[in-house]
């Protein structure tokens, strides 16, 4: 029973205070005036009477009424019922104030309202939520006020004040408040369910349904929600609503339904709340960053960005979506019916709510389906105390991951919900019997939307009679007031009411009470079922392990032969164990059977036993989680301390010390919950003892049937009423003795698994999970150890902070805190937790002796048997710094290796040593997994590729005795992931990594392994290497020194600059009018000759320059030769200048350089200047057909590009030394044009030719500015006569200018689109003058370009195009290297290969890089020349031009030629390959950026396209890549040819060269392989003439690189020859002998292990080996592969001529005159016997071939590819060798015999490789077959029997078969053959 209402509060408007700045109101009466007891006054009314603020109005409103919510200190909630109407402020209500307001008023000249109206509110306050009774009495006593009815209203007061209704229970009350009135209460069968009304469902019509689902989410996620509306009712309906919803969970943190406008800064609070807010303070509340706005009247949720909502798990969330669009519009369903039925329709508002509640109801019932099986209850008596696991219910629920659930299970509202519906032994209400009964049926029904709504149907029906026990009662009888009573002119003001009267009739009525006996109803309290357990619920991933079954017999039999003493079968089974641990099943089972094996308390185990026990208890922990939601540690937990082995005597190991470094063990949660469950287990077996005899007593727990810990409590918690005193406080103390003994048994337990063996280790300060607790101390001692050391504990920082505390202290610390937690919430006594606190100290420090005892003795074990160690073969020269140290190799990223998910051996991980030498870092060792340890596991890497080291950490659970760990990291794409053993000390690990970086960063180039091979290793280590060679590179540096004071610097003298008449400059005296222009007083050096030039000192200098791979190919193009001056042709285009000789103009380009003739020296030195680096414009290459030139030079200086490309908006005053040079850059590039055959044929003039000087003052002195004087005539002529060869794409235009080219380059390059032509539609200017592509195309960096603008009167052309950055280069790289070669497994799913390489962005780069490489073929194939001009000229532009001419020149694709390319543009032109390769100390820091490797890359992809025009195959391009980083060789040391001379390493002495076991140059070793194998030589290898290769660019046309990913386990990297070369020949021999009566052939090859091209090499190079090895066999010299190949080839040529000669028609003549396809679609193979197969697919893409390239007599590749019939096409019946005797006089030969039944044929061949068939012999003629006798000459040592005759028509055959058996088979054949004919 209740009071309906606790207080009845008057509030009004507090006129004075209405002057100040804002409006308050005041409580003008309060009933009662003193406090009851129970239930003290709420303060702050009158703030929540008018939300908005108290305010005079100018009109009277019409009355309002809402309830709003208080909650007090004691979260208990107070409902305010507010009745508000508005009054007249007349002479009575401000007779105070009036006089000064009017004073004020005259003094202000305001003038006032004629009449104002305030606020009085009628205020009721309960603890009861009757709203519509409230309502009810507060209009009856204003019916009362405004109509003058004849009732007093202290009565009505009185009445309401004293009015007791009962609280639940179902009942009914009928009230009356005296006034003629009457009301009838009905209570709600169960206080526990809310009482909704009609809220719920108005909710969900205001917001909808996912709204309000989201809204329910952040509820329960304790999210903070604000509600916005006009309406306070309808905040307070909204609330209430979600607070219905919510149920079975009460919401604990803030709820204000209706907030006031002066608390608005509670919106702020940093906790969760439920608020409304009236929308009138809408603007207010956009600053909240991180609240849930809810709008009531605009039907939205606006979620911030910064709040993540987590949503109801799928399919709950989904299932809950359909059935409440079910109740909400159950119309929809049948919305597509051709007949709906007529009698669907919506349920009234009331049920609807109880309807949706339903479907929440049910809700929960699946989120929380088997709580109670997750209880633990510790404490029965006095009251209960519970306890939930988390961890294990969201393990067998499957939802450990679901981000909902984990927060909802660490709210407050669920702990409320533990702590309330956790005891067994109480009242039940709806929710508990849907939770015990109905989940079969929800089970059942999942799927089937109308059964559930059935379902949703009923339990709604059961709401709806908690709230409304008797619905047709309907007796309600209240006066309302007259209408538009409010309205009336002349009104009374509310009246102060008797308070002497009122108090008297509460004082009347409480002594009535008093004397009235009390209605006491029971409660009504039973056992709360627990419904079906967790493990009934299914899967809900539904998925089932594969083979879990045999996995867990392979556990099984495993333990089994580890306990029966089978070590060695277990030791066999041991790693497929330790596999079958990843699965949960596999780890149960393991505890399973160990339980089976300790029955006793101690299970003593030898050394062998023990460490496979605690390998698998190890792997098994690896895998659980902290939260050990699955158990597995808690099942574990006991066994750690029942195996163990003896030391010595007296001294025993147990498990626990080798499995303690698992974060489970430091997560104070799952001790919690260990400690719970055994405290649990024990509280049940005392009840059991004292309940049960003792026969059942030993059943009690193990019996299934047995009762539960809950259930024994619930009837204990039945019988406590009846129980004595004495009784009662036996039991108490029983318990609190058991939960006393299980904290001294943990705190043992705990000291055991935190303190590490060997405790100077300190390992588990290191651990920050240790500090991972939820809860401060609340020990009731305050002066314990506890208390003292929790004072400097950080429950943030973990143990972190006590980095110099010891261990003892640490530990003791960490058990403190978890004892003060567990026994003051399961009500230990004071006492008994001094004594903890006391004895916790003396049991950490008693097990610190005792594992001292044991390390002390477990170091004098004998060590374990460990494989010896292995060691690697090592190159000439190649010494070892460190010996072995021996190491684990792990796994990493790559699944490969360890048998993972694409199968295979587990080769990974393997045990063995590391070894530093001088050139690499070497692992060596045999896998772990016994079943391949047989076989060697070798992994290298030079030094110089390491790109990245770091120490890493390995977890006990992997292995307990490893050290340190490292992960080196390489550029050649491999990865070493080493943990070193516990036997390699720390101080051999930092001497080891002080050699590597050492040895990887030495401090001149001087000291990579290429200068210091064979140099002894620890001279290289310890002190500088010596420098060899020291005459060479003292001489090299003096010829430096001397040639440069030779020659000496070119001072620059200004002189007074006058410009030349255009009509001198235009003849033919170029070359001495270069002095007019020269601002240079020294001669002329380049007119000089090179002997008078170079002193003889330099000369033998220069000779090994011209020996250059760059003047070699210069004289092959005809781009010029070295002869004097003098003599030299004028008609050349270019010469070789050695203006460069010294590198004094451009110390990173080669000495001998290609300029025009008729540039001299000196221009070219002003010239430079412009550049950056000096890196000036050169020629490189010639088009052999077009004359077009490529040049190469690096991006103009700032200055360069302003007076060279841009233009400035006025001309400059006058001439400058600028002007100079960029009319010297003019007539260098004007020079290239002419030198060209399409300009030279033209009737073009020269640009600068036509003008008079004083126009070209102006106009010429910078190349963009536009001419004044614009002639037509000339440029006319020059369209008519310049024509397009090959126009096929256009050029790229950054003006308006119309082109008859494709604009598809500069949508491509340019990355802009075409500018339309002019607004008027004609052509623009430079239209007319130039309407086909440029001379001359300069391809620069955009960047540098911008504001470029186009004269139309030159002949070149700038192409801006966007570049990447080298630092671009290196990133991608990083990425692509994380991609390939990853250090760990990732299962995120953006984590994946083929997402790790997109977002590397490497083939991006490659693309564009091939892109714009293309566009210069083009251009050069349509007799353009093209100047590449991008960044410094040696990265990006080395790239494209070396690219250019690998795809417009064939002989680059040769052997020779590819080395030549690399020389000359890579070497000689300076790329800086010890800059990039970070090879020295100084380029650390620039790190390692692969730009020569990307070129390879686009090598490698045209390769893939074009596979029969390149010479050298596929590792040929993998040899180079590696070795470019490997520093093995001196070819890709140093920056430039400057540099090399200057260290005496560019040219050797030939002497040097002859019988070197060290190869100094790559080339050198290259050339000495392809000797002896054809491992470089492409066999597909049949170039087209002249053939100009344009491959596809585009990203997916472009394949990753094996290069990357592809490895070799059983020997290293494949490119040091002499390493790997004969590992397989040698097993070979042998395998032949021993296996030569086998018939099988059969090889298994292993992925990632084996060498494929090795085991299982191609056809032809095992026909060439095993041409060789019958050679060697025979005793014959054997003959060069190369030799053999090229016999072949010639004989294979000779046939197919022949052949073609016979026939009258063949297809290939047809063939022969095709254009040329795109060969990467087919594939030509030749063989021995000179075969070739067509595999050409239907899609062909023409290239533009020139059609007479055919000319030159040689056959085209294309008519190879249908020239044959192979010999497979034929139909053999029989074959063999037969010995056939000759015509007259001719002896017996053998010879391959074929029969054809098909074609009904004898055929005989030369051999049986032969297919030219000698003979034919046609069945049809065969009169008899019979067997012969052997005749003079016949074969000796043959039986006679194997002689036999053919008699044709024409002739007689004698034959000979090898024996009896196959002449009888060749007979029958045969006669077969007649017979069937």
């Amino acid at each position: 029973m209740a009071r309906l209402a606790d207080y009845f509060v008057v509030v009004g408007y507090d006129f004075d205070k209405r002057a100040s700045s804002e409006s308050q109101g005041q409580i003008l009466q309060r009933f009662p005036e003193k406090d009851w007891e129970d239930n003290p006054f709420p303060q702050g009314i009158e703030l929540f009477c008018q939300p908005s603020g108290w305010q005079l109005l100018s009109e009277r409103k019409p009355p309002t009424f809402f309830v709003a919510v208080l909650t007090d200190i004691n979260s208990e909630r107070h409902y305010c019922a507010c009745f508000t109407f508005w009054e007249s402020v007349g002479d009575l209500q401000t007779q105070k104030s009036q006089p000064r307001e009017a004073v004020e008023d005259e003094d202000h000249g305001i003038v006032q309202p004629t009449q104002l109206f305030a606020p009085k509110s009628l205020v009721l306050v309960s603890r009861l939520d009757h709203t519509e009774v409230f309502r009810n009495c507060l209009s009856l006593m204003y019916t009362v006020h405004i109509d003058h009815l004849n009732v007093q209203l202290e009565t009505l007061i009185g009445n309401l004040l004293t009015c007791i209704i009962p609280i639940a229970g179902g009942s009914q009350r009928t009230i009356t408040l005296g006034a003629g009135d009457r009301q009838v209460i009905q209570t709600p069968v169960n206080d526990s369910l809310p009482v909704s009304g009609c809220s719920v469902a108005l909710l969900f019509r205001q917001l909808g349904i996912l709204n309000v689902l989201y809204l329910f989410c952040a509820a329960l996620t304790e999210q903070k929600i604000l509600f916005l509306s006009s309406s306070y009712q309808r905040l307070s309906d909204a609330c209430r609503g979600i607070l219905s919803i919510l149920f079975p969970l009460k919401y604990s943190f803030t709820y204000v339904p209706i907030l006031p406008g002066k608390l608005l800064e509670v919106l702020s609070s940093p906790t969760p709340f439920i608020i409304g807010v009236n929308s009138f303070f809408r603007s207010e509340t956009q600053e909240l960053l991180d609240v849930i706005i809810a709008d009531l009247d605009g039907g939205t949720v606006t979620v911030p960005e910064c709040v993540h909502v987590s949503l109801l798990p799928e399919p709950l969330l989904h299932q809950t979506k359909t059935v409440l669009s079910m109740v909400m519009d159950p119309e929809l369903q049948y919305a597509d019916h051709a007949f709906p039925p007529t009698s669907i329709q919506s349920s009234a508002l009331k049920i609807q709510d109880k309807e949706i509640r339903a479907v929440f109801l049910w809700l929960f019932a699946q989120l929380f389906q088997g709580y109670r099986w997750c209880l633990h209850i510790i404490r029965i008596h006095p009251e209960p105390v519970i306890r939930f696991h988390k961890a294990a219910f969201l393990g067998q629920g499957s939802m450990t991951e679901d981000d909902f659930l984990n927060k909802v299970l660490d709210g407050m509202a669920f702990a409320g919900f533990v702590s309330e519906r956790g005891p067994p032994y109480r009242a039940t209400d709806l929710f508990d019997d849907l939770m015990a009964n109905d989940m079969e049926r929800i089970k059942m029904e999942e799927g089937h939307p109308c059964k559930i709504l059935k379902h949703i149907k009923e339990l709604a029906e059961h709401l709806f009679k908690n709230e409304n026990p008797y619905p047709s009662v309907a007796m309600h009888k209240i006066q309302k007031p007259t209408e538009g009573s409010h309205l009336r002119i002349h009104q009374k003001i509310f009246p102060s009411l008797d308070e002497v009267a009122v108090q008297f009739r509460i004082d009347h009525a409480a002594s009535s009470q008093k004397s009235a006996p009390p209605v006491v109803k029971p409660e009504k309290k039973c056992l709360v079922l627990s419904g079906p357990p967790i493990a009934a619920m299914v899967d809900r991933n539904g998925s089932a392990l594969a083979n879990s079954a045999r996995r867990l017999e392979v556990v099984r039999n495993c333990i089994t032969y580890i306990f029966e003493n089978k070590l060695l079968e277990a030791k066999k089974l041991l790693p497929a164990v330790l596999r079958a641990l990843k699965s949960r099943v596999a780890r149960q089972c393991l505890t399973q059977e160990l339980n089976l094996h300790a029955q006793q308390n101690r299970a003593v185990l030898d050394d062998l036993q023990f460490d496979y026990i605690v390998r698998m208890m190890n792997c098994t922990l690896q895998d659980c989680s902290h939260m050990d939601e699955h158990g597995i540690a808690a099942a574990l937990l006991p066994l750690v301390t029942v195996f163990c082995r003896k030391l010595g005597a007296g001294i025993t190991q147990f498990a626990y010390s080798c499995v303690q470094e698992h974060s489970v063990w430091m997560n104070m949660q799952f001790w919690e919950a260990m400690f719970y469950s055994d405290v649990q287990n024990h509280i049940r077996a005392l009840y059991i003892e004292e309940n049960e005899s003792c026969d059942q007593q030993d059943n009690g727990e193990q019996m299934p049937g047995g009762k539960s810990a809950l259930e024994i409590a619930a009837v204990q918690r039945r019988l406590w009423p009846t129980l004595c005193k004495e009784k009662q406080l036996e039991l108490v103390q029983k318990e609190e003795s058991t939960v006393f003994s299980q904290a001294i048994h943990y705190a043992n337990r705990m000291s055991y698994l935190l303190l590490p063996l060997d405790t100077s280790k300190n390992r588990l300060l290191n651990r920050s999970g240790l500090g991972d607790v939820e809860s401060v101390s609340n020990s009731y001692v305050t002066n314990s150890i506890a208390g003292s050391m929790a004072e400097s504990y950080d429950t943030e920082s973990g143990f972190e902070d006590a980095e110099g505390s010891d261990v003892a202290n640490t530990v003791v610390r960490f058990i403190n805190r978890f004892v003060d937690k567990v026994c003051t919430e399961s009500g230990v006594t004071n006492e008994h937790l001094k004594t903890l606190h006391t004895n916790i100290p003396d049991i950490v420090q008693m097990h610190i002796e005792t594992l001292e005892a044991v390390h002390r003795e477990s170091k004098r074990l004998p060590p374990i048997q460990k494989p010896k160690l292995l060691r690697p073969s090592l190159l000439v020269g190649e010494e070892l710094v460190m010996e072995g140290l021996r190491v684990n190799l792990m796994s990493d990223g790559r699944d490969e290796a360890t048998g993972g998910v694409s199968g295979g051996l587990a080769l990974l991980p393997a045990e063995g040593a590391i070894f530093l030498t001088t050139y690499r870092l070497i692992f060596k060792g045999t896998p772990t997994d016994p079943l391949v340890g047989e076989q060697v596991v070798t992994r290298s890497f030079p030094i110089a590729s390491l790109t990245k080291e770091k120490k890493i950490s390995f977890p006990a659970q992997m292995e307990p005795y490893f050290g340190e760990g490292l992960q080196l990291r390489s550029c050649t794409f491999q990865l070493m992931k080493i943990a070193f053993d516990e036997e390699v000390s720390s101080d051999l690990v930092e001497l080891f990594r002080k050699h590597l970086h050492k040895l990887r960063y030495p401090q001149q180039v001087q000291g990579t392994f290429a200068f210091t091979v064979g140099q002894s290793a620890k001279t290289l280590v310890e002190t500088k290497s010596k420098e060899k060679n020291q005459s060479l590179k003292t001489l090299s540096k003096n010829l430096m020194k001397n040639a440069k004071k030779t020659i000496g610097r070119q001072y620059v003298t200004r002189k007074k600059y006058t410009p030349p008449t255009w009509e001198t400059r235009s003849g033919a005296q170029f070359a001495t009018d270069e002095d007019d222009i020269s601002i240079s007083e020294e001669p002329d050096q380049s007119s000089l000759t090179l002997s008078s030039t170079i002193k003889s000192s330099d000369r033998q200098t220069m000779s090994n320059v011209v020996e250059r791979a760059c003047c070699r190919d210069y004289q092959r193009l005809g781009l010029g030769t070295l002869s004097n001056s003098l003599t030299r042709s004028k008609n050349e285009p270019f010469r070789i200048s050695t203006v460069n000789r010294m590198y004094t103009v451009c110390r990173s380009y080669p000495g001998l350089l290609i300029v025009p003739q008729s540039i001299q020296d000196p221009t070219i030195q002003r010239i430079s200047r412009c550049y950056r680096h000096n890196r000036f414009p050169v020629v490189c290459w010639r088009n052999s057909r077009t004359k077009a030139v490529l040049l190469r030079s690096a991006g103009l200086h700032g200055k360069g590009v302003a007076g060279f490309f841009k233009s400035p908006n006025a001309p400059t005053a006058g001439p400058s030394q600028t002007d100079s040079t960029s009319l010297e850059q003019e007539k260098y590039l004007q020079a290239i044009i002419k030198s060209m055959p399409s300009y030279s044929e033209a009737t073009g003039r020269n640009t600068l030719s036509g003008f008079s000087s004083a126009q070209m003052s102006s106009s010429v002195s910078v190349i963009g500015h536009r001419a004044r004087v614009i002639s037509l005539s000339q440029p006319r002529a020059t369209v008519k006569a310049r024509k397009s060869p090959r126009g096929k794409w256009g050029s790229i235009r950054v003006n308006n200018r119309m082109s008859s080219y494709n604009p598809d380059i500069g949508t491509r390059l340019a990355a802009k689109d075409i500018p339309p032509p002019q607004a008027n539609g004609g052509p623009s200017e430079t239209h007319f003058l130039r309407q086909q592509r440029a001379y001359l195309y300069i391809i620069g960096d955009k960047s540098q370009l911008k504001g470029t603008k186009q004269d139309p009167f030159q002949q070149w052309e700038v192409v801006p195009i966007e570049v990447f950055d080298i630092r671009q280069v290196k990133n991608s790289f990083k990425k692509l290297m994380k991609a390939c070669v990853p250090s760990s497994v990732s299962n995120e799913s953006n984590m994946t290969f083929y997402r790790c390489l997109e977002d590397s962005e490497w083939l991006c780069l490659l693309h564009k890089v091939l892109q714009v490489s293309v566009l210069v073929v083009e251009l050069l194939d349509s007799s353009s020349s093209v100047m590449v001009s991008l960044e410094e000229g040696w990265d990006i532009t080395t790239q494209v031009v070396s690219l250019v001419q690998l795809l417009s020149d064939p002989y680059y694709r040769t052997m020779e030629g590819f080395r030549l390319l690399v020389e000359k543009e890579w070497l000689s032109f300076g790329h800086r390959f010890s800059h990039r390769g970070a090879q020295t100390l100084a380029s650390q820091s620039s790190g390692f950026t692969p730009v020569f490797l990307q070129f390879l890359d686009c090598v490698h992809q045209i390769h893939l396209q074009f596979p029969m025009e390149f010479e050298f195959s596929q590792y040929y391009l993998k040899f180079l890549a590696y070795h470019y980083v490997s520093n093995r060789f001196r070819t890709f040391l140093l920056d430039c040819d400057c540099e090399r001379i200057e260290l005496g390493v560019m040219y050797e002495e030939k002497g040097e060269r002859k019988n070197q076991t060290v190869y100094k140059s790559v080339w050198d070793y290259i050339d000495k392989l392809n000797k002896k194998t054809p491992i470089f030589f492409n066999y597909m290898f049949s170039p087209e003439d002249g053939e100009v290769l344009k491959p596809y660019s585009h990203i997916s046309n472009l394949k990753l690189w094996d290069f990357y990913t592809y490895e070799t386990l059983s020997e290293g990297p494949s490119y040091d020859w002499e390493l790997v070369h004969g590992r397989y020949e040698q097993p070979d021999e042998s395998d032949r002998q021993d296996t030569a009566s086998q018939k099988s052939q059969r090889k298994i090859v292993w992925p990632c292990y084996d060498n494929r091209s090795k085991v299982e090499p191609d056809a032809i190079t095992k026909l060439l080996q095993e041409l060789q090895s019958l050679e060697v066999e025979l005793g014959l010299v054997s003959e060069k592969w190369k030799d053999t190949w090229d016999k072949i080839k010639a004989t294979q040529r000779t046939e197919t001529k022949l052949e073609s000669r016979h026939s009258l028609f063949s297809p290939l003549l047809l063939s022969s005159n095709l254009s040329h396809q795109r060969r990467t679609q087919g594939m030509y193979l030749q063989e021995s016997v000179g075969s070739s197969i067509n595999l050409l697919e239907s899609e062909n893409i023409a290239t533009s071939t020139p059609s007479g390239s055919m000319a030159s007599g040689r056959r085209s590749t294309s008519t190879l590819y249908s020239q044959f019939q192979t010999s497979e096409s034929e139909h053999r019946s029989l074959e063999g060798v037969l010995y056939k005797k000759g015509a007259i006089l001719k002896p017996w030969k053998p010879r391959w015999f074929v029969l054809d039944k098909t074609k009904h044929q004898l055929r005989y061949y030369e051999s049986k490789i032969d297919k030219d068939c000698k003979g034919v012999i046609d069945l049809a003629e065969v009169e008899s077959i019979i067997q012969g006798t052997p005749s003079m000459g016949a074969p000796k040592n043959i039986d006679e029997k194997a002689f036999f005759d053919l008699k044709t028509t024409k002739r007689f055959y004698n034959f000979c078969a090898p024996d009896s058996h196959n002449a009888q088979l060749w007979i029958d054949s045969i006669q077969s053959c007649l017979s069937d004919a």
